[in-house]
Formats: structure tokens, sequence, C-alpha cells
């Protein structure tokens, strides 16, 4: 196996083993610098926004992400490249 093969599993494990909020905020933290955790929270909620319908001007006001960032999200959504966003969209449709 590839050496970033296996860190990436390494990596889908660790997240697998945190049992809480909590533990999955201080790994997280510490994994991530504050640039990378907005970065992945930003494009979460361009993909909430678009699965709700939201417009792009829309978007880009309340999240301040770039038109192009939207358009990865949205080209992600549409065509299903791995489904994740599909899944955590619908475990956390009653946080949001």
């Amino acid at each position: 196996m590839r050496k970033s093969k296996h860190n990436i599993n390494l990596l889908y494990r660790a997240l697998l083993s945190l049992e809480n909020e909590e533990e999955c905020k201080a790994f997280l933290e510490d994994l991530c610098t504050p640039q990378e955790l907005d970065a992945m929270a930003q494009r979460l909620s361009v993909a909430v926004m678009l699965n709700k319908g939201a417009v792009y001007n829309k978007i880009v006001e309340e999240t301040g992400a770039s038109t192009a960032t939207i358009s990865r999200v949205n080209k992600t959504l549409t065509y299903q490249t791995a489904g994740g966003y599909e899944i955590v969209l619908d475990r956390i449709k009653d946080y949001v």
C-alpha cells in the first residue's frame, strides 16, 4: 500500500474513532490550521445552502465563499462524486 493511501486510511480511522462533538472539535483543532477548518466549514455551509436551493449571490453574501468554491461544491453535489455530502446533509438536516 502506498504511504499516502495508508495515511489517508489512518485519518479515516481516526475520525471514526471520535465519540462526540467535543472529541471531534479537539482533534480537528489539533490537526488543522484555523484556515483549513474555516475552508472546510465554508464548503459545508455552501453545500447546505445549495441543497436548500439558494442562489450563488446569496451564498456568496452569507458565506463569503468565492463563486469558484460554490461551483466546485455544486459540481460535487450534482454529480455525486463519492456521495459524502449527501450522507452528511441527510444526517445533519435537523441541525441546520
